[in-house]
């Protein structure tokens, strides 16, 4: 008699029997076919994508940067497929590698001093000096890197890995312009030339981007479901992004990125 003077209720109670049933068999299915996806398998395979989210940059800041005007790590994305090994008890561990296409890209805008620069002039030419004043920079680089990771898995749903990665370069941009300054040919001493207004020089050092670069890379996942996860990792570079024989910059740039996404097991 309840149940039929109030319908509300009843829908209710019934709502409720249904999810926590479903709850239930839910997680019984995640634990049981999770245990297959981990436990039955040497091999795992994986495809993810992301994005990046970083820059390229001297640590610690030099003296020569005096305040950092703005920033945009602009919007990267990267696409991967990895296999990894499984052993020791329980197939908790692994060893990872695979493939990954991605973008690493910024843009900045700083103020600095005594800034060692290389500007292209109207015809052509170039000249090199110690810059004063606002630089602008623009770096676009696309990679192809090679991960390799160890991995343990925490339980069925966490994980984590550790290691190293080679990246490749494939395409290249590292340009800007300087404006609102001057800049002393040859040294801190040379002669001065001075951009005021709108006028402003341009520079363009991708040509001395170095090709190969390492670094580490740490990161963790957590399963949504048996095949589905969310992940982050981040990355640092060990090595210069410029070549070795490049002095116009002379402190070394690193690429520090945070990766993104979501990926899918088989």
């Amino acid at each position: 008699m309840m149940m039929k003077n109030n319908p509300a209720k009843f829908i209710l109670l019934v709502v409720i029997l249904l999810f926590g049933g479903n709850r239930g068999i839910a997680q019984s299915q995640f634990a049981t076919e999770n245990d297959q996806v981990i436990s039955n398998k040497n091999f795992k395979y994986e495809i993810r994508t992301g994005i990046n989210i970083g820059g390229f940059s001297p640590l610690p800041l030099p003296a020569e940067i005096r305040k950092i005007n703005s920033f945009s790590p602009k919007l990267n994305f990267s696409v991967e497929g990895s296999a990894t090994y499984m052993f020791g008890a329980g197939k908790s561990w692994g060893i990872k590698s695979g493939i990954k296409l991605e973008n690493k890209a910024m843009e900045t805008d700083a103020r600095v001093k005594n800034y060692s620069m290389e500007i292209l002039g109207d015809n052509g030419e170039r000249v090199a000096g110690n810059w004063t004043g606002g630089v602008s920079t623009q770096v676009v680089n696309s990679y192809l890197t090679i991960p390799i990771l160890a991995t343990h898995i925490l339980n069925d749903r966490w994980g984590y890995s550790v290691g190293t990665f080679w990246s490749f370069l494939l395409e290249k941009e590292f340009s800007g312009y300087v404006y609102d300054g001057y800049l002393r040919e040859g040294g801190a001493t040379g002669n001065k030339v001075v951009f005021s207004d709108d006028k402003t020089a341009a520079y363009d050092f991708s040509n001395n981007l170095r090709s190969f670069s390492y670094g580490l890379q740490a990161g963790g996942y957590w399963r949504a479901s048996p095949h589905i996860n969310v992940f982050s990792d981040l990355s640092f570079g060990l090595n210069d992004i410029f070549k070795s024989d490049f002095k116009t910059i002379s402190f070394a740039m690193r690429p520090i990125y945070l990766n993104i996404g979501f990926g899918y097991c088989f």
